[in-house]
């Protein structure tokens, strides 16, 4: 089941937040890490993933990122150290743990 995500970056200083929505999260942010993606991204060097959020559907994912963009932010800081209170890097995370998954599997599969 594909999962769709709403999510926050911020540049090394954390002075600047950015918020978008995808279909796959982790090559939509490596694309803005790897600075692939012409605009806001890249002319504030934003590349850390501080906080995301998971929706079944595009059509709640999209909703939700209308809400982020159009509120303060004051509401993306409370909602980023509420999970994250120390702005970690959550990037790594993911791929560590897709990486782990893939580990498995691909094992898995040799010992069959």
């Amino acid at each position: 089941m594909r999962q769709y995500c709403v999510y926050l970056l911020t540049n090394f200083t954390n002075s600047v937040i950015y918020t978008g929505m995808t279909g796959d999260l982790i090559t939509r942010v490596r694309q803005h890490r790897e600075r692939w993606a012409q605009g806001f991204t890249k002319r504030y060097a934003v590349w850390k993933m501080v906080y995301f959020e998971q929706y079944a559907d595009p059509l709640s994912a999209i909703a939700r990122e209308k809400q982020m963009k159009a509120g303060p932010r004051r509401r993306k800081v409370d909602l980023i150290e509420a999970e994250n209170p120390t702005w970690r890097d959550l990037y790594q995370d993911l791929t560590d743990e897709r990486d782990e998954v893939s580990r498995i599997a691909s094992s898995l599969r040799s010992s069959q």
